[in-house]
């Protein structure tokens, strides 16, 4: 990965707010993601993929449902990046929304 595609991928809204909830519960289903952004199924997929294409982020298959974590193994100035972005994240903790749906399980 390099940083230009790095930083092209963290500039879409929807791409951010994925990172940032998958720092919040280091392992997200899509369900929750579709939940909590309020966004249809494909688009958050299409998103995903390009996270995952670049190796920001790995996915798990769990039985009928797919899990994305960050990728432990990220360049170090990645994850340096991705640090600053998380610690910039108390708006998202503090919102009621979030709170209420970051639990949500896929059944």
């Amino acid at each position: 990965m390099n940083q230009t595609d790095f930083f092209k991928c963290l500039s879409d809204t929807t791409r951010l707010d994925i990172l940032k909830l998958v720092m919040v519960k280091q392992n997200v289903c899509v369900c929750e993601l579709t939940e909590q952004l309020q966004l249809s199924q494909p688009k958050i997929s299409r998103h995903l993929a390009l996270l995952r294409n670049l190796s920001i982020l790995l996915d798990q298959r769990q039985g009928q449902w797919v899990y994305y974590r960050l990728n432990p193994n990220l360049p170090e100035w990645a994850s340096k990046v991705l640090d600053i972005i998380s610690k910039q994240n108390d708006d998202m903790l503090e919102n009621p929304h979030v709170n209420a749906s970051i639990s949500i399980h896929c059944e």
